[in-house]
């Protein structure tokens, strides 16, 4: 079995990207045939429970965590900062096509945007997303902000995606409030006029505090 690999990325920090990543696989099953893998986690010491944790607790599915970094900072920034050696992407992506022969679907959540660093050799989630393309099906889904700014930064995202070969699947607007505004309800209709991106879903801000039998059952209402 060669299960297809969707790889989450974000159009900044804080934009809802682990819950999208848990949505997401509430929508691919969320059992035994879903794996969800953070490359690499920051911000966590050892008792905490990080983004993959977070998934787990809102799906029940296996998660895999492959670096753990302490400073809530880019990835290479906080391996430099404790001179912690990181794995080359290259690394991540052998694993994760490994993960890929016993899972139809592996949900890979980046750190940050695009293009954040995830090793000390310039490599980033857009160059890990390009290298599994290689060997395997790769949907790439791009989570962002209903907020001012979001048009330039996921056009910017879009962008950059297409110049690697990498024609995003969707956009998913990660964190929309109860109250939307002018701005909100004018980016929910140029992002996809804009990008040229359909959006796949709009998650409600606030739902990461739900229960497991909550967030499971409310999930696939969020996708279009």
């Amino acid at each position: 079995m060669t299960g297809r690999v969707v790889v989450v990325t974000g159009t900044d920090t804080d934009v809802g990207k682990t819950i999208v990543t848990a949505a997401l696989a509430v929508r691919h099953g969320a059992d035994g045939t879903v794996m969800v893998v953070k490359p690499v986690q920051t911000g966590v010491g050892s008792d905490d429970p990080g983004d993959a944790g977070e998934v787990h607790r809102l799906t029940g599915c296996a998660t895999q965590e492959f670096t753990a970094l302490l400073d809530p900072l880019a990835p290479d920034t906080a391996a430099l900062l404790r001179d912690v050696p990181l794995p080359p992407v290259a690394e991540y992506a052998d694993r994760i096509r490994v993960l890929a022969e016993f899972h139809d679907t592996v949900i890979v959540e980046g750190a940050g945007g695009l293009l954040v660093r995830l090793d000390r050799d310039d490599g980033t989630l857009l160059g890990l997303a390009a290298e599994l393309a290689r060997t395997h099906p790769v949907d790439v889904v791009v989570v962002t902000s209903p907020r001012l700014g979001t048009l330039n930064q996921t056009e910017l995202t879009v962008w950059a995606l297409r110049e690697r070969g990498l024609e995003p699947v969707g956009l998913v607007i990660g964190s929309w409030p109860e109250d939307p505004g002018l701005a909100e309800e004018c980016n929910a209709d140029d992002l996809p006029r804009l990008t040229g991106v359909p959006v796949l879903a709009t998650v409600p801000a606030g739902v990461g505090a739900l229960d497991r039998e909550t967030f499971r059952a409310a999930a696939p209402g969020w996708f279009v």
